[in-house]
C-alpha cells in the first residue's frame, strides 16, 4: 500500500508541473494542429509508441483526423502514409534515440510541420522540431528509474490538453461525440430515441366507454402492461395492470365498470423525438414503468422501461 500511495503521489506531483512547462508552443501547435488541412500523424517508439497510440484514439473520437506511425516503421517503408497538409507529433523523452535521429529528417523533408513532445529540452527531437511541448519529469515511480512511468503519464497527459483544446476550438458537442461512438451503450446514450424503441411495439388503445373486462384483454393482449385511453383521436387517460389489481382488491364485481372508470388522467408523456436516456430519467423521478408517447396530439405507442433496458444503456 505504502509503495502504491508513492507511486500515485509521484505521477500526480510529476502531472501538475506541467502547468509550468505550458508557454506559446503549445498555444501554436494546437492553432497548426486546427488549421491543418491535412491529418495528425502521431509518431513514437517503444513505449512512447504506445502513448502514441492512446492519443490518436482520443484525437479520432473527438475530432480530429488522426493516424499513428511507428517510427521504427516508418523508415522501412511507412512513410508514403504521411501526406503534404499534414501535422505530424513526434513523441519521446530522451528526444535522442537512435531511431528518432534517423526519422526526423525523413519527416521534415517535405516541409510537414513537426510538434515534438520530449522530456529533454535540448534534444535532438526538440532542436529540430517547429515547436517543442516539454513533458520533462524529474525522475521515475519506478525504484529504480528506469521503466517509463512519470515520463510516459506526462506524455499522455499533454496529449489530452491538445486534444481537449482542440475539442473546445471545433465547440465539439455531445452530439459530434455520438457520431465517432455509435455503437454500445454510450452510442446508445447519445442517439437512441424514443421513435427507435418503438417503431415495432404495438399500440394498446381502448375507448373511454370499453368495458373493464375488454381493457383486460386488451393490457393482456400487447404485454405492455398498460393501455391507453383514446377518445376522438386524443389520449384522454391510461390503465395500468396496477390498476386492475387495485380495482379487483376494493370491488367483488366490475362488470358494470367502464375504462374511464379505473383509468387515470392525465397520465405521464413524452414525444417520439425525446432522447431515450431523457426519457429514462421521466421514469425514474416519477417511479413509473411505461410512458405515453404523444406527436402533436397524436397517440403513437408506449415506451416500456424494458424497452430501455434491453438497449443496455443503463
Amino acid at each position: 500500500m505504502a509503495v502504491a500511495k508513492k507511486t500515485i503521489l509521484s505521477e500526480s506531483e510529476a502531472i501538475v508541473k506541467l502547468i509550468d512547462y505550458l508557454d506559446e508552443n503549445f498555444s501554436r501547435a494546437v492553432e497548426i494542429i486546427f488549421q491543418s488541412k491535412g491529418r495528425l500523424v502521431v509518431t513514437g517508439i517503444g513505449k512512447s509508441a504506445i502513448i502514441g497510440q492512446k492519443m490518436v484514439a482520443t484525437f479520432n473520437s473527438t475530432g480530429t483526423p488522426s493516424m499513428f506511425l511507428h517510427a521504427a516503421e516508418a523508415i522501412h517503408g511507412d512513410l508514403g502514409m504521411i501526406q503534404k497538409d499534414d501535422v505530424i507529433i513526434c513523441i519521446s523523452k530522451s528526444g535522442n534515440s537512435p531511431e528518432i535521429k534517423a526519422l526526423i529528417p525523413l519527416l521534415k523533408r517535405d516541409g510537414n510541420q513537426l510538434i515534438g513532445i520530449s522530456g529533454n529540452s535540448s534534444s535532438f527531437l526538440a532542436q529540430q522540431s517547429d515547436y517543442v511541448l516539454n513533458t520533462t519529469v524529474a525522475a521515475e515511480a519506478c525504484p529504480i528509474n528506469l521503466a517509463p512511468t512519470n515520463s510516459t503519464t506526462a506524455q499522455l497527459v499533454m496529449g489530452d490538453a491538445l486534444a481537449i483544446c482542440l475539442m473546445e476550438m471545433r465547440d465539439f458537442k455531445a452530439e459530434d461525440f455520438a457520431k465517432y461512438h455509435p455503437g454500445g451503450a454510450l452510442g446508445k446514450k447519445l442517439l437512441l430515441r424514443v421513435k427507435d424503441l418503438i417503431e415495432h411495439s404495438l399500440k394498446p388503445t381502448v375507448s373511454p366507454d370499453t368495458a373493464v373486462k375488454k381493457v383486460i384483454f386488451e393490457i393482456s393482449e400487447k404485454r405492455l402492461g398498460v393501455t391507453a385511453v383514446v377518445e376522438n383521436n386524443k389520449v384522454v387517460g391510461i390503465i395500468t395492470d396496477g390498476d386492475i389489481r387495485r380495482m379487483l382488491n376494493d370491488r367483488d364485481s366490475f362488470t358494470d365498470l367502464t375504462a374511464k372508470d379505473i383509468m387515470t388522467k392525465n397520465p405521464k408523456s413524452t414525444s417520439s423525438d425525446t432522447m431515450a436516456i431523457d426519457a429514462l430519467q421521466i421514469l425514474e423521478n416519477h417511479s413509473i414503468t411505461q410512458l405515453i408517447v404523444i406527436d402533436n396530439e397524436e397517440y403513437k405507442g408506449v415506451l416500456h422501461l424494458h424497452d430501455i433496458l434491453k438497449e443496455g444503456i443503463l
